[in-house]
């Protein structure tokens, strides 16, 4: 392109979106290519060699590997989108600059923001499909990978915690001075659990302040129809102010209304990666309840990962045309090795600020996001430098 082409794009809108056009064109090979080449890498270093060993040391079938290879893809053309809109950036810019193109543009009033609205575009359209495929799609994929290659090597794992389930409740009751507290109200404890039936019950009654009633059981089960718990062969202690047992009734088979929630915390959640973003915030509900807060934090961290991680494309669309507008005369080597440092560097900058996160230390909202904030101050940087 000359510059006598340039000013006639500039005469009009219809020019300027023209040059959009030149220059989404100039992102979208470059783009592909870090997608074909990131996507081959990333899937070759985390499934392919681990498939491969599988087959030749655990019989794992060719047919079963082939298809856990392609169900595991989407988990990691995930991790390409913002690694291939960075080389995309930094390639197309870096082009136009060497070109002096961008010199070009910049000689007939089209200023260095102005340049950045088709990547900032290009890079939005990414962030969405990096949401829809991040949250839903590579979960599922995930999923169904894990079941199969569990089914092919016969390791299939019960999906509910089997022993010591304890569920504590809380409630606030009233003192004798009037004043109310919360206290511990109920207190449910079973030894094992099957699946189907729960099995050496312990529960703790406390209406009021001590302990009023406790019932034993050898097995108890959750009834849909009735919303209740039937419990087998058990004794109900009653519990006088003084401590003493003021009766004792024996049961063979007894309902009492008590809440399903005990049942809802022995379902084990998949793993972070095989949930979407909605079966994480309803896991986080149960994990609430069972009082691991270490494990609640790394779920809230997980869940704004979520939501912030496909704006990482943004992030580093915008890093690299920055770097790319700066003068210079940048070859695909030396575009591929910027690339890789930045990649490296943001990608540990976001593990310890996600792990300070889990320990507490940063809010989960601010543990997934601070990255995404710091790349967009120092893009900020970078462009307001460069537009001088």
């Amino acid at each position: 392109m000359n510059i006598g082409k340039f000013k006639f794009l500039a005469k009009s809108h219809l020019g300027l979106y023209v040059m959009d056009l030149y220059i989404v064109k100039e992102l979208f090979l470059p783009f592909l290519f870090g997608m074909g080449m990131f996507t081959s890498l990333a899937l070759s270093i985390g499934t392919l060699f681990d498939l491969v060993r599988k087959v030749t040391e655990s019989g794992l079938l060719l047919s079963v590997a082939i298809q856990v290879l392609f169900l595991k893809l989407p988990e990691f053309v995930v991790l390409a989108f913002p690694m291939s809109m960075l080389l995309a950036a930094l390639m197309a810019y870096s082009r136009l600059s060497s070109d002096s193109e961008l010199i070009a543009l910049r000689s007939i009033g089209v200023n260095i923001y102005r340049l950045l609205v088709p990547v900032v575009v290009f890079s939005f359209f990414v962030v969405l499909i990096t949401f829809v495929v991040h949250n839903f799609v590579s979960p599922a994929a995930n999923y169904q990978a894990e079941l199969t290659l569990e089914k092919a090597l016969d390791k299939i794992e019960p999906s509910f915690k089997e022993r010591n389930i304890i569920y504590p409740e809380y409630g606030k009751v009233e003192l004798a001075d009037g004043n109310k507290e919360t206290v511990l109200t109920r207190l449910f404890y079973a030894e094992e659990f099957d699946g189907q039936q729960m099995k050496g019950l312990t529960i703790l009654e406390r209406s009021q302040v001590g302990v009023n009633q406790i019932v034993t059981a050898q097995s108890a089960t959750w009834n849909i129809s009735e919303n209740t718990w039937d419990f087998f062969n058990g004794t109900i202690y009653l519990i006088a102010n003084d401590g003493s047992y003021r009766n004792i009734v024996r049961f063979q088979h007894q309902k009492l209304a008590l809440p399903r929630t005990p049942l809802d915390i022995t379902k084990e959640g998949r793993d972070y990666g095989q949930m979407n973003i909605l079966q994480a915030q309803e896991y986080l509900k149960i994990v609430k309840l069972r009082g691991d807060d270490k494990k609640v934090r790394k779920l809230e961290v997980r869940i704004q990962e979520k939501i912030a991680f496909p704006f990482v494309c943004l992030v580093f669309a915008l890093i690299g045309a920055a770097i790319g507008t700066r003068p210079q005369n940048t070859s695909k080597a030396t575009s591929f090795g910027i690339c890789v440092g930045l990649i490296f560097a943001y990608y540990l900058l976001s593990f310890i600020i996600s792990s300070m996160g889990v320990w507490g230390v940063l809010s989960p909202f601010l543990a997934a996001w601070l990255p995404n904030i710091l790349g967009l101050a120092a893009a900020g940087l970078l462009i307001t430098s460069s537009s001088r």
